[in-house]
């Protein structure tokens, strides 16, 4: 039986993109623009909660890839990315609007990521005794993961908890953070350290702990066994800064502006009159719809069996 304390928190844009990327561009709306990311990630969201019954559930998305409160600090982050085309912004909004229908509560910000909207609403839940399920593959999540949370790659019905992080990773999931200091990250344009990659970062957070205590040792380095280790600790000098600036790029917010009541998360009923209108004007099938529809009697405990990952 499901855990009336969980807080399901869906890395929504993923789903959407996953989507995008997946489905031949063959539907359209009434006005006859493209909406197959829509069909998708609303089949996507109707078998989730019929599967897990959630009575707390986020979806959390992304609005823009310039907006973020990091690139006041570092205009650069995510500047490598092509913006969203038109057409895959408008089906964003109907996927809003369709998981607000379906009773998820919907978060977004234009100056927080959907990854700080997630580890917000978290922490706020977590105060009040619950525990999370993430609904991604993005290994950023790692470092909110902690006790019985745990992290759900739901295309591959894989999970995990923080103790999994290690197995994926090599470091524990307190140093996930660090981790991408030292290794950066491509997608966000993070810099990190040049030449310092995943087994190197790894091999010495494992023997300091921290980025700081790394960064208060670095005569330390040239001296372990760690191939290069001369040249590690030469790098790490010079772009030290760099380290740290990547580290607040890669740290996940937890003070986003998001509701903090449990309450406030509760999945409601689905709004008939909202589906029949949305799925009316993206052409959505009768199928479809009963499903969403029949969500009603989703309210009650989970049948969901998925075995946990260590």
């Amino acid at each position: 039986m499901q855990d009336v304390r969980t807080l399901y928190l869906l890395d929504s844009s993923m789903y959407v993109f996953r989507a995008w990327h997946s489905i031949p561009d063959q539907f359209f709306d009434a006005d006859g623009a493209p909406v197959n990311a829509v069909h998708g990630f609303t089949r996507f969201l109707i078998e989730f909660i019929e599967r897990t019954r959630p009575t707390h559930a986020v979806a959390a998305f992304d609005i823009s890839l310039t907006s973020s409160f990091r690139n006041t600090f570092y205009p650069a982050y995510k500047a490598n990315r092509e913006p969203a085309p038109l057409e895959l912004k408008r089906q964003f909004e109907y996927c809003r609007e369709i998981a607000a229908a379906l009773g998820l509560c919907v978060l977004a910000d234009v100056a927080y990521e959907a990854d700080d909207l997630i580890g917000s609403a978290q922490a706020a839940l977590r105060a009040h005794g619950f525990r999370s399920v993430i609904v991604s593959a993005d290994k950023d999540f790692g470092q909110l993961l902690d006790g019985e949370d745990e992290q759900w790659d739901y295309a591959r019905n894989l999970r995990w908890r923080a103790d999994g992080v290690r197995a994926k990773l090599g470091v524990h999931a307190r140093q996930v953070v660090d981790f991408l200091a030292l290794t950066g990250d491509a997608i966000d344009n993070i810099p990190g350290v040049p030449g310092i990659g995943p087994r190197t970062a790894a091999a010495l957070l494992e023997h300091f702990g921290t980025l700081d205590e790394l960064l208060s040792r670095l005569d330390e380095v040239s001296y372990l066994g760690i191939r290069g280790a001369p040249m590690i600790g030469a790098k790490l000098r010079a772009y030290a800064e760099q380290a740290l600036l990547s580290r607040k790029l890669a740290a996940i917010a937890l003070d986003a502006p998001v509701p903090r009541a449990p309450e406030a998360l509760l999945r409601r009923l689905p709004d008939v009159a909202a589906v029949d209108a949305l799925f009316e004007r993206v052409r959505l099938g009768p199928m479809t719809r009963a499903r969403a529809l029949k969500l009603a009697d989703t309210f009650g405990p989970s049948s969901e069996s998925v075995e946990s990952v260590p």
